[in-house]
């Protein structure tokens, strides 16, 4: 059984943030029709890296959905996802403000005729307000956050994060917000707007710094890998050239170190005792560590800090990451494009004992739906969506 099995969702939504709100869904069982302009979702043309001109972005955000075009400037376009958008539980999207208005795909019209439809949609700076229309992708919205301003070291100046941070969280807070709509509806019957902008879900993760800023009116430093308030909290280098995270949270773990690193005295030197003395001597207790750390293998060290208790993770590669057993097993699924050549994806990390995450088919090419069309109703159409080979499917 899958959570979400019979529930429709009309997926407008292009390059990273809608479409991963819409795979998450449709990853516990939602039926997710893709809507494309003729040119296809600007994410397909995205990067070198593809399969048959289908980018690898786009293939890792679209899977377990169908696709059709609609061309949304012509009479019979319109016609065509209005006709989809009355039948649907859900509807996404992320064009620009007042674009759905000139298309007959506005919420006010839409609701008066399937009051239970839940619209959501996903913009960068919100629907109003002078940035309303301008153009915003996942690094402008990093910038103009404050997401930066935190993001580096003291020498480095401001960086984005290594990941399109903002495109995730904004995509969470959407699926985070569609389900929540979906169970209100349950109770009241009736649908309703969700709105969101990747501006405001990236001012939210700045969650617990909000409380500092307000309390002291400063922006927290730069920290790259060290803690403001946690002492050690870094990355040293071991003798093979590998390196290894240390946290210590408080004085039971600077103990358990210490012992670990066969240096128990170090623990009850009055400099490094206690957090405040740590904090007080910063620099020369990273120097201490460094020099410590660099007196074996991170193959030596990995079961002494394991056995020990420490908090502490090596620093992976990522084909060290991929070739763990733990990895291949529980997080990549093998799907088969169309063309026949296989990729893989990234599972999804939910386990439910009763309703478990399936994937069961590949992103669509441009249109592959698009015969479903001419049916009374596409979402009638079959298409064994809860179907497929074990590679592809979540084994609870």
């Amino acid at each position: 059984m899958s959570a979400l099995k019979g529930i429709k969702i009309l997926d407008f939504t292009q390059m990273m943030t809608g479409p991963m709100a819409t795979m998450l869904l449709a990853d516990v069982g939602a039926d997710v029709v893709k809507v494309e302009q003729p040119a296809g979702d600007p994410f397909r043309k995205s990067g070198e890296t593809g399969i048959e001109g289908d980018g690898a972005f786009f293939l890792g955000v679209n899977r377990n959905k169908r696709g059709v075009v609609i061309d949304l400037k012509t009479a019979e376009g319109q016609e065509q996802a209005r006709k989809l958008a009355l039948e649907a539980d859900v509807l996404v999207e992320n064009f620009r403000p007042g674009f759905t208005d000139k298309v007959g795909l506005d919420y006010e019209d839409l609701k008066k005729h399937n009051p239970k439809l839940i619209y959501c949609s996903i913009t960068g700076f919100g629907r109003e307000g002078p940035d309303a229309s301008r153009p915003a992708l996942d690094q402008v919205i990093q910038a103009y956050s404050g997401l930066m301003q935190v993001t580096g070291t003291r020498d480095s100046g401001p960086l984005k994060i290594g990941f399109p941070f903002s495109d995730l969280v904004t995509a969470l807070f959407g699926t985070i917000g569609i389900l929540t709509a979906l169970q209100a509806r349950h109770q009241s019957g009736l649908g309703q707007r969700v709105d969101l902008s990747m501006m405001d879900a990236s001012l939210f993760s700045h969650v617990p710094r909000d409380v500092y800023f307000s309390l002291t009116g400063q922006t927290p430093e730069r920290w790259g890998n060290e803690h403001w308030d946690i002492v050690p909290n870094n990355v040293y280098g071991t003798a093979d050239d590998q390196d290894i995270m240390i946290i210590t949270i408080n004085d039971k773990f600077w103990k358990i170190l210490c012992e670990a690193m066969g240096d128990p005295g170090f623990a009850t030197d009055p400099k490094f005792a206690t957090k405040d003395a740590r904090l007080a001597n910063r620099q020369e207790l990273d120097d201490r560590l460094a020099a410590l750390f660099r007196t074996r293998t991170l193959a030596e060290w990995d079961p002494i800090l394991r056995e020990a208790g420490a908090i502490y993770g090596p620093v992976r590669t990522w084909p060290e990451v991929f070739a763990d057993p733990a990895t291949q097993r529980n997080m990549l699924r093998t799907l088969t494009h169309p063309s026949g050549k296989a990729f893989e994806v990234i599972n999804n990390p939910l386990r439910f004992s009763e309703t478990p995450t399936n994937i069961h088919s590949p992103p669509p090419v441009l249109g592959q739906h698009n015969d479903q069309l001419s049916l009374d109703s596409i979402w009638s159409a079959s298409d064994d969506r809860q179907t497929g080979t074990p590679e592809q499917k979540e084994v609870s």
